[in-house]
């Protein structure tokens, strides 16, 4: 049988009550002060038609969104979206353009949570642009009649609405942030995973089909691929039973890699540029921000890893931080 927008919605609202995103409704209520729950459903009403469906009460927000994406049938996105298109329900853009910021804010923050998605845009001539890894929206893209979106696609044939509210589910956080202004609170805290240290390795897509494997333009899959080697190294070193990627940090992060240790954790950042300077830089805040922000557990030692090796300047920038601030900071030189 062939499977419509209104088949999959209506199987997305029946299976969404197993789901975080199946609360939805209840959550806008909290976010936006409404005086009554608009509903139970996730789909529903003017917001679903033939070839795109988003949350009921999503035209004025970041959307969960589904559609065909001009694919003829052939293929169904599903993500979060903007639609930046004047209507009755959204007379003008303008609070649009604030959450559009506040979207590029949580993305600067979180960027690799969403290394497995791809970003696209279709423009007021109707044109759809090349797929890009997500990153913050570029201010002349919130614009009138631009549609931006972020998430995945799946053949039409092979649809799974598990997969669908999996996904939606991860990017809950994403959307707390931008519709409760930056901050939800005990909302925000609900939908964070405390730091629990878990062994083994997360399994993620080291080659794509729009790029041959070894384009080094796909700085995802290059992360993706050293993470896998990073495991490999410290559990050769430590002991499988000892190191984990992808560990919540209970502050809405994740860590690349840890290692425990009897006294406290060992903690890794990858950073997939050439030099050790770029690596350092990037990684530093991050790593500081896991260690201490809400602090949930002890880190002995905070580690960058980069591909380049480290030359003079980047180890004596590092003796510098020892000495100064005793810094546990080092850098591992991990090639591709």
């Amino acid at each position: 049988m062939k499977r419509t927008i209104l088949s999959i919605v209506d199987e997305l609202n029946a299976k969404s009550k197993h789901f975080d995103v199946g609360g939805l409704q209840d959550l806008r209520v909290k976010l936006h002060g409404l005086k009554q729950r608009p509903g139970t459903a996730l789909f529903r009403g003017k917001t679903v038609t033939d070839g795109w469906a988003c949350h009921y009460g999503g035209r004025t927000e970041l959307q969960f969104n589904i559609g065909f994406d001009g694919s003829e049938g052939k293929e169904l996105r599903h993500g979060v979206a903007f639609s930046f298109e004047e209507s009755q329900t959204l007379p003008d853009i303008a609070p649009l353009r604030a959450k559009a910021a506040l979207f590029n804010e949580y993305l600067q923050l979180n960027a690799e949570e969403f290394s497995h998605l791809r970003m696209w845009y279709w423009d007021e001539n109707d044109e759809r642009s090349e797929e890009m890894l997500p990153a913050p929206v570029a201010t002349e893209l919130v614009r009138k009649n631009v549609f931006l979106f972020m998430g995945k696609k799946q053949s039409i044939k092979d649809v799974v609405v598990t997969q669908i509210l999996r996904d939606f589910d991860s990017l809950l956080p994403l959307y707390i942030f931008v519709e409760g202004g930056g901050y939800a609170g005990e909302t925000q805290k609900k939908t964070t995973k405390a730091f629990t240290f878990r062994s083994g390795c997360t399994f993620k897509k080291l080659a794509t089909k729009l790029k041959p494997s070894s384009d080094p333009v796909d700085v995802a899959l290059r992360h993706n691929a050293m993470q896998h080697k990073l495991f490999s190294r410290l559990a050769a070193k430590y002991g499988v039973k000892n190191v984990g990627t992808e560990i919540p940090t209970g502050s809405g992060t994740r860590i690349d890699a840890v290692v425990k240790m009897s006294a406290g954790y060992k903690i890794y950042e990858i950073k997939p540029y050439q030099s050790a300077r770029a690596c350092i830089r990037e990684a530093l805040g991050q790593l500081l921000e896991y260690a201490h922000w809400k602090k949930e557990f002890e880190a002995l030692e905070l580690c960058v890893v980069g591909p380049g090796k480290i030359d003079n300047d980047a180890r004596e920038y590092l003796a510098q931080l020892h000495q100064l601030y005793q810094l546990p900071i080092s850098y591992l030189h991990l090639s591709l």
